[in-house]
């Protein structure tokens, strides 16, 4: 078969960028390894752990917070096997909503693992080893990433294991023990002590999720206690033993001090995650990976004048809207087109409750620069909406230019915040300055509110309500 327009993986990125060249009219295939369309995020990942966090939020509110709301019921049960059984549910919706799309685009789908033999042409090998080889003017490498084990204590998927298995546990751990304290971590962790279990946090620097503005990782340690998780920071991890119904993991201090032993009855290693690009032959078009992942242009063009890549497996944040928005700029520059991506403005979630959401820059990130910068905080607690939700933990941090005023960053901590975000990401689009913010109507009472308070505290330090 001859395509426009061959997509290698069906992952968000993969999946949206077939549909744009579908809608502007490239005839399009998309190869997926697996059985389901949708990649990690789809079916192990976004969507499945976000499922799992409702449902132990929704536990978790019925068993300390429903009396005070004057809902009286007895003593609530986790029952984790119907909260899988939901989850997978809701996974086989998403992905049949997937399939959906491709009929409705007409685009080709292949089940197998693609890989190259030139660079227009492509070998589908099924599960089943039947092979077959189709031909395409234009090829995206979308195929994801997968899980990093610790090099001393590989996966076993039985008690150290990914947030793959995390996902799909068949009872609800004694005790946890996560190792990184990033998003999955966090997310995974948080959804199994609101549950019952007892979770530990080892990180090995000295900030949670430190990818993000250090007053969000501060504010979510205080959070993560209030929960009941323990948390070691700056710990580096020198050992993971499974003893059949019992791990050991082993650390010690980087700055020196007395080690540690925790005992728990599953390790969740969630260090981070790597570009998959191990079966597509990229020896066969003559690319060479750098740090593992495809080096591209700003055009997220290859070496290879028709092979572009796209998502996890190039350069940036291993996030499906990033993907998504990449897809659709390879795309739509197959069509001529001038999309441009604002790598600055790609959002960033933890999906934990408060929900922690940040756009821009961090503070850390001016301090190294050198640029100056002003600071405006807002806290929850001060909020009407926040206190007759009950959702009094977190704030909202405003970074702006000392001189001109425009955002720079903003970063929230508190209920609603992964919608809240999107907000910031219009404002920093159209480069406002605080006061534009401050300025702006915003309805009562809401959350957003604090968004504005932040704006006035970075502009004349004036908050009404603080």
């Amino acid at each position: 078969m001859q395509y426009n327009v061959a997509v290698i993986g069906s992952g968000p990125g993969g999946y949206v960028a077939a549909i744009r060249c579908a809608q502007l009219g490239f005839k399009t295939a998309i190869i997926e390894k697996y059985q389901t369309l949708g990649g990690t995020c789809l079916n192990v990942g976004c969507i499945p752990s976000k499922a799992l966090l409702d449902s132990s939020e929704h536990f978790h509110n019925a068993a300390h917070t429903f009396s005070e709301h004057g809902i009286e019921i007895n003593a609530p049960k986790a029952n984790l096997a119907q909260m899988i059984k939901r989850k997978s549910g809701v996974v086989k919706s998403n992905v049949d909503g997937i399939a959906y799309l491709m009929k409705k685009n007409k685009i080709d789908v292949y089940t197998g693992t693609g890989s190259f033999v030139d660079k227009h042409k492509i070998k589908v090998k099924a599960k089943d080893g039947k092979e077959e080889v189709i031909t395409s003017d234009n090829v995206i490498i979308a195929t994801g990433s997968k899980p990093t084990p610790l090099p001393f204590a590989p996966f076993d998927k039985k008690r150290i294991i990914s947030s793959t298995e995390a996902l799909e546990l068949k009872e609800t751990p004694k005790h946890l023990i996560v190792i990184g304290g990033g998003v999955i971590g966090m997310e995974l962790g948080s959804v199994y002590a609101r549950i019952g279990s007892k979770v530990t946090i080892v990180e090995y620097l000295d900030n949670l999720i430190p990818t993000m503005d250090g007053t969000l990782g501060k504010e979510l340690v205080k959070v993560a206690k209030k929960l009941g998780m323990e948390i070691y920071l700056g710990h580096k991890v020198t050992a993971v033993q499974n003893k059949g119904k019992e791990v050991i993991v082993k650390a010690e201090p980087k700055k020196g001090g007395d080690a540690i032993d925790l005992k728990g009855d599953y390790c969740l290693v969630s260090i981070g995650r790597r570009p998959y690009t191990d079966e597509l032959g990229l020896d066969k078009v003559g690319i060479e990976l750098d740090k593992g992942k495809v080096p591209v242009d700003d055009h997220l063009k290859t070496k290879v004048d028709n092979i572009y890549a796209i998502g996890d497996v190039v350069r940036g944040a291993m996030l499906a809207h990033k993907a998504e928005e990449e897809g659709v700029m390879v795309a739509e520059q197959l069509a001529g087109q001038k999309p441009h991506i604002n790598y600055l403005l790609i959002p960033g979630v933890v999906y934990t409750w408060p929900e922690v959401a940040s756009v821009g820059f961090t503070e850390e990130q001016l301090k190294e620069q050198g640029k100056p910068y002003k600071v405006g905080n807002f806290p929850y607690k001060a909020l009407g909406r926040a206190r007759a939700s009950m959702d009094l933990d977190g704030l909202v941090k405003i970074i702006a230019d000392k001189n001109t005023d425009e955002i720079l960053g903003i970063h929230i901590i508190g209920a609603r915040a992964a919608d809240m975000i999107a907000a910031g990401v219009v404002a920093m689009e159209y480069r406002a300055s605080a006061e534009d913010i401050s300025r702006m109507s915003h309805a009562h009472p809401t959350y957003m509110e604090a968004v504005k308070e932040a704006c006035l505290s970075a502009t004349a330090s004036r908050p009404i309500h603080l």
